[in-house]
């Protein structure tokens, strides 16, 4: 069950309406790596959790969470394009930056959302369920909102430094650092289930079955010997299952491909050996 209450989370009250920069603030809540992707993520992980509750209840408390930073953006996008002149649009599209990248105010939030947010992106794509990831395996979901949360304030960041608006620049500051909290929680989830359950995804799968010869090798496959330098190329692997090897000049182990030939009836291209098709008579 859901419930809500009036206030906001957390102050989203610009100082003066901008166009253009709402339209540049949609980018985290309907983006890829927005808002709305991460409120959607954690909330399905959650109601699909299975086994330990308290993993359920942590993804249902930040899944609710982002629900309210929906909420807070919206609401600045909306108060962005209250009363916005004209001229001011104009104006903003006069920087050639501005206006090659930007192209002014977004019409889209005029003619269809009524000087109001949209689940879109920042070029107006509409937000996609396909940005989010729900496998039932909570480490490999937890490294994909790990993932989710860098790219998120990373955005958020550069968003910060597009503004000089000191109360658009306040609802920031906070979304910074709840993303430099949620960064933290994932991490300490992600060490906790790596200590029961190993580093590698899914650990229930028989290593028997794994062709262990390559399980640990660095293959060299592009000009250049650098990345024999870091340290996925010696030394211990970091599941303790062997140690990293690097191989300098990969060989094939496979065959060369030679499909046979498909039937006549399914008219693919006619190889050179084969007879010539009979001319019409």
């Amino acid at each position: 069950m859901f419930f809500h209450i009036k206030e906001l989370q957390y102050n989203a009250k610009p100082d003066r309406p901008d166009p253009v920069y709402a339209k540049k603030l949609q980018e985290v809540l309907g983006g890829q790596f927005g808002e709305i992707t991460v409120m959607m993520q954690y909330l399905f992980q959650g109601w699909n959790c299975r086994g330990d509750q308290k993993y359920r209840d942590m993804l249902l408390d930040i899944g609710t969470e982002e629900i309210a930073h929906v909420e807070m953006l919206t609401t600045m996008i909306a108060q962005l394009l209250d009363n916005a002149p004209v001229e001011d649009q104009e104006e903003a599209a006069k920087d050639p930056i501005i206006g090659a990248v930007m192209g002014g105010m977004n019409p889209q939030h005029a003619i269809v959302g009524g000087l109001g947010a949209k689940p879109d992106d920042s070029v107006g794509y509409p937000w996609t369920a396909r940005y989010t990831i729900s496998s039932g395996n909570l480490l490999a979901d937890f490294r994909a909102n790990l993932n989710a949360e860098s790219q998120g304030r990373l955005q958020v960041v550069r968003l910060y430094e597009m503004t000089t608006d000191k109360g658009v620049r306040d609802m920031l500051s906070f979304l910074i650092a709840r993303d430099t909290m949620h960064q933290n929680q994932w991490m300490a989830a992600i060490h906790e289930l790596q200590e029961k359950e190993g580093f590698v995804v899914p650990n229930t799968f028989n290593r028997e079955y794994e062709k262990q010869e390559v399980s640990h090798s660095f293959m060299n496959f592009s000009k250049g010997t650098e990345s024999q330098d870091g340290r996925w190329a010696s030394g211990p692997s970091m599941d303790g299952n062997g140690k990293f090897e690097y191989i300098s000049n990969p060989e094939a182990m496979g065959q060369i491909p030679a499909l046979n030939l498909a039937p006549l009836n399914v008219h693919n291209t006619i190889p050179e050996k084969m007879p010539p098709a009979p001319k019409n008579v």
